[in-house]
């Protein structure tokens, strides 16, 4: 399976993105960096810069049909930075439309609420997106990890680094399911 991992060119969380990458490539799985622009993206622990990594497709110049699960790792400043960004919110409003698996981290749901995707769904993120998720529609819990099947899709939620092993577990079990049904 090819695997999107969806990041602004700054301000993703480190470890939100290296984490999943790794239990996407020990599940047997191609995760790609898509970004909104060319190059590279700088990663950050918190709030000091982290290593970069090389954007492998444009999100304006792919489409969510080219991959069959999407990740949206956190940091603040990503998702707050791609729900501004009308070729990010559409392409991840597609995997939904298509029913294609999806998991979201920390801040992330943030730009699962520009795309409206949440309305009766029920999802987990860092405590400060709560009313932003209610207020969209969704249920919001504080669990480690949330998976909703809500919808023809499954959403993978989770709250923060702290809970990336929950994390990183249910998206390959889900993902695997993807691959067993394709």
């Amino acid at each position: 399976m090819r695997i999107a991992f969806l990041v602004a060119p700054e301000g993703v969380e480190q470890v939100e993105l290296t984490d999943p990458w790794d239990a996407v490539l020990d599940g047997g799985d191609e995760p790609v960096l898509v970004s909104t622009s060319p190059g590279e993206i700088q990663a950050f622990d918190h709030l000091d810069k982290a290593d970069t990594f090389p954007v492998g497709e444009v999100v304006g110049d792919t489409s969510a049909e080219s991959f069959d699960a999407l990740v949206l790792p956190g940091g603040v400043a990503n998702p707050d930075f791609l729900r501004t960004d009308r070729a990010a919110v559409s392409f991840v409003r597609d995997f939904f439309s298509r029913g294609a698996p999806v998991a979201a981290i920390c801040h992330a749901p943030w730009t699962l609420v520009e795309a409206d995707v949440v309305r009766g769904r029920t999802l987990t993120s860092w405590p400060s997106l709560r009313t932003d998720i209610t207020n969209a529609g969704g249920t919001w819990v504080d669990e480690q990890v949330q998976v909703c099947d809500a919808g023809p899709n499954v959403l993978v939620t989770s709250r923060k680094p702290d809970d990336l092993k929950a994390f990183d577990e249910a998206l390959r079990t889900e993902f695997a399911k993807g691959r067993k049904a394709s």
